[in-house]
Parts: C-alpha cells; structure tokens; sequence
C-alpha cells in the first residue's frame, strides 16, 4: 500500500512540474536574456546595457512572427510585445511593462524578438534600396497590424528624414489585438527620455506605467474602441 501511496505521489508531482513548465521557463529564459546584458559593453563599445530587473513571474511568452499572424487570422485577443534584448530603448520600458502587467493580472504577454526578421533599408546614392529582405511573416505582419504602425522612415546625408512608402514594427512595440484587429500600439517612451542609456527618472517611469497600464485595462476589456494613442 505504501508503495502504490508514493508512486502516485511521484506521479501528482511529476504532473505539477511539467504542467507548469513552459510558462516557467518562457519566465526565466526572459529574465535571463535581459539581465544577462546588464552592464556589459555595447557592440560598438561605447556604451553599456542599462540593467535591468526582470521579476521570475513575469508574463513573457516567446512567440514567433508566423504563431502572431495565426492568432490574428483566429480573431484572437491579446498583447504582443515586439522588441529585442540588446534594444536601449526596450530596456528603458521593459520593467515598467512587466510591472504594470502583473499589477493588473495580467497573465500572458507574447514577446517576439524581432532584431533579425525586418526589413533593412538604406538610402544609396539618392534611392532608396533594400539591403535585407524581411520575414514573410514578418512582412505579413505588416499589413496585419497597418492601422497601428508607423511609417518606415530612413534619414538621408543631409539629415532629412523619408519615407520608404510602407510601415515598420520598431522596437519597442505592445501592441493590443482585439478580436484579430490591431487596436492599439504603445511603447512607454517618454519624450523626456532623448537618450536611452540616460538615468531613468521617476517620471519618466511612471509615463511608461501608465501608457502601459491604459492598454491591461484595455486588454481586460476586450475593447473594440480603444484607438491609436487614446492611452
């Protein structure tokens, strides 16, 4: 009887790991792709990485560009995180995000590293030419999430900016999709905040809670009316 008592016991337990363990380990692969950049030196060694402090329960899901475009054609509800670890001006927000996620409850917030999968242009002599060809999904995504995008803008020798004709995902980007639309994207950058390796002040942390926040409220609701910049 005793042995039947513990390899049930094993089981129940076995079931209570792995049940769990995605999640868990979507959690801890974030925290530790972000944190394991603190205070390192940039690629280009001029800077070093803003630290940051990425809580264990953090709702971060690792998603892809192809799974986002599937859950947008399934008229799904839900937040998306675009961004990338070495990115300053994600790291300037991404604990405010995090912050503002679980004060609401929120359980699941999609991330989808999009440093390798865009588009790259740049202006060569005077034309605008494609120098790395997007993901098809990515670019998918493009036209999925057009209403919220802003245009892809490159800045010339004299230091003008123009547009390339179509829209980018930039980083960093919560988008809100309600129902298969896109209702609202967000970045949490204070115009206070001209330099992404500067020291974070409190305001400039609570306007990225609070832009943050407007689209968990908007999330909870399912909202149909919330708009681009309403936040």
């Amino acid at each position: 009887m005793k042995k039947i008592v513990k390899i049930l016991l094993v089981v129940v337990l076995s079931i209570g790991l792995f049940g769990c363990g995605k999640a868990d380990s979507d959690a801890m692969k974030f925290k530790n792709e972000y944190e394991g950049l603190n205070g390192k030196e940039t690629k280009s060694k001029d800077k070093t990485y803003r630290s940051v402090s990425i809580p264990k329960d953090n709702p971060m899901k690792f998603s892809t560009a192809s799974e986002i475009v599937e859950k947008i054609d399934n008229k799904e509800t839900f937040l998306v995180f675009f961004a990338f670890k070495e990115c300053p001006w994600c790291r300037s927000v991404v604990e405010e995000l995090i912050s503002a996620a679980n004060d609401n409850e929120v359980e699941t917030i999609y991330y989808v590293d999009v440093k390798d999968i865009r588009d790259v242009k740049e202006i060569k002599d005077g034309e605008v030419v494609t120098k790395t060809e997007g993901d098809e999904a990515y670019m998918k995504l493009i036209e999925q999430l057009d209403p919220v995008l802003d245009e892809y803008t490159l800045t010339d020798e004299n230091g003008e900016e123009v547009s390339v004709l179509e829209k980018r995902i930039y980083a960093p980007s919560l988008v809100l999709v309600s129902h298969g639309k896109a209702q609202q994207l967000e970045t949490g950058i204070s115009k206070e905040l001209t330099d992404p390796y500067a020291k974070l002040t409190d305001k400039i942390k609570k306007y990225a809670y609070k832009k943050f926040e407007c689209m968990m409220k908007c999330l909870a609701e399912e909202s149909a009316v919330c708009q681009k910049n309403s936040c």
